[in-house]
């Protein structure tokens, strides 16, 4: 069988694996959710959903620094990973020894087309195309809602403290706070950018979400967010629902949902 990945890379399997080894948060929920828990053998430091289920599971160190002498010892038949979360050193030498499967994920669609191909790798081909589309319907959901709203409000969001960084354009948290209804105002930047805090103050955000990851924020953070944006709501917002793209696509619509209705209203406080 033959699979290509979202890099365009063949991926060649001789039989369904039953030895897979995931790289990335997301896409290690997506294989528990997907209900293959007796063929995932070896997971990152970070992969930590379900927490039930994925403690006992062997750890090959994070995401961009790989511990090769304990993946060999789980012999692998396919290994997930991610083309911005992981590093490319580390997976061309996998490649080497091993199947790998990346993903590359901009949008709605990238994701859904990664969790079907996933699913039907790993022998859950109907669950997979079951979930998908109980994730575009709820988006066709949130879609309505957003549609009812007179225009987006500008928003920053902000992933790093010292130095400030935030989500530029051209990735899927900026495709998710566009269909919050949110117009991200340093998309015409490239990826994650450090910006200063007269940038910010130039940019003129009407909200500000401080992300819960890779930064933790916190409400202590506050203060010092809303005297840069002049008077901007700000929202501490959980990052793994702006930023995973397997099954935990279920829970985004509802939440973004909720942080379109927080926004059409004056609101600068609380965790969205």
């Amino acid at each position: 069988m033959q699979f290509q990945d979202q890099l365009g890379a063949i991926v060649e399997l001789a039989n369904e694996p039953q030895r897979i080894v995931s790289l990335v948060p997301s896409q290690t929920e997506l294989l528990f959710d997907l209900g293959v828990d007796e063929k995932i053998v070896g997971v990152t430091k970070f992969c930590t959903d379900p927490p039930d289920r994925v403690a006992d599971v062997t750890r090959i160190g994070g995401t961009k620094k790989f511990n090769f002498a304990r993946i060999d010892t789980l012999a692998p038949d396919l290994i997930l990973g991610n083309k911005e979360e992981n590093y490319q050193d580390g997976i061309e030498q996998l490649k080497m020894r091993y199947r790998v499967w990346m993903s590359d994920i901009y949008d709605l669609d990238d994701a859904l087309w990664m969790v079907e191909q996933v699913a039907t790798m790993v022998g859950a081909r109907e669950r997979g195309q079951s979930l998908s589309r109980t994730v575009r319907e709820r988006f066709m959901s949130l879609d309505e809602v957003v549609a009812r709203r007179p225009e987006p409000r500008r928003a920053a969001y902000f992933i790093w403290r010292k130095p400030y960084m935030v989500v530029g354009g051209n990735n899927f948290i900026d495709h998710l706070m566009r269909r919050a209804g949110l117009y991200n105002v340093f998309r015409d930047l490239e990826r994650y950018p450090q910006v200063t805090a007269a940038q910010v103050a130039g940019a003129r955000p009407e909200v500000l979400l401080l992300s819960s990851e890779p930064y933790p924020f916190t409400q202590a953070h506050r203060d010092e967010f809303q005297s840069m944006g002049a008077g901007a709501d700000v929202h501490l917002v959980d990052g793994t629902l702006f930023s995973w793209y397997g099954s935990r696509l279920l829970r985004i619509p509802a939440y973004l949902e909720a942080i379109t209705k927080a926004n059409s209203n004056v609101r600068s406080e609380g965790v969205v």
